[in-house]
């Protein structure tokens, strides 16, 4: 006879390893400091992609007006301002990037969590059914 319970269970439990499982297990993969490291570090490299980005941008912008104030600056002020620019900015995205990756973390061992506590229900069932 066929248990309904146990197979909404199995139905639930194939469902979540269809939906969530190559994202669970890329998480799952690291400790959670790695994680956030691993994160961070992608972090990194995407803010100063993006800020070599715009402030290729900004020179291109106005080049010949650059060219023409680059003797009339102050060059080492300049590099002073564009790298305390390039600092905050990185030091927001890595703080922004180390909340939101502790918390898909711990998001992700709460699911997984459910996810074993459901499968320890499933081997119980075939526990009773083996002993019947």
């Amino acid at each position: 006879m066929i248990n309904e319970k146990k197979v909404i269970l199995m139905t639930k439990l194939a469902s979540y390893e269809e939906k969530q499982g190559q994202k669970i297990r890329k998480v799952h993969s690291y400790y959670r400091g790695d994680y956030v490291v691993v994160q961070i570090f992608k972090s990194f490299l995407a803010v100063t992609v993006a800020f070599a980005i715009v402030f290729g941008l900004y020179v291109l912008y106005d080049f010949d007006v650059f060219m023409q104030d680059i003797y009339k600056i102050d060059l080492l002020s300049f590099a002073k301002n564009v790298l305390t620019y390039y600092l905050v900015a990185l030091g927001a995205y890595a703080l922004i990037t180390l909340v939101i990756s502790t918390i898909k973390y711990y998001q992700v061992r709460r699911s997984l969590n459910i996810y074993y506590k459901n499968l320890n229900k499933l081997t119980i069932y075939y526990n009773r059914e083996r002993r019947k």
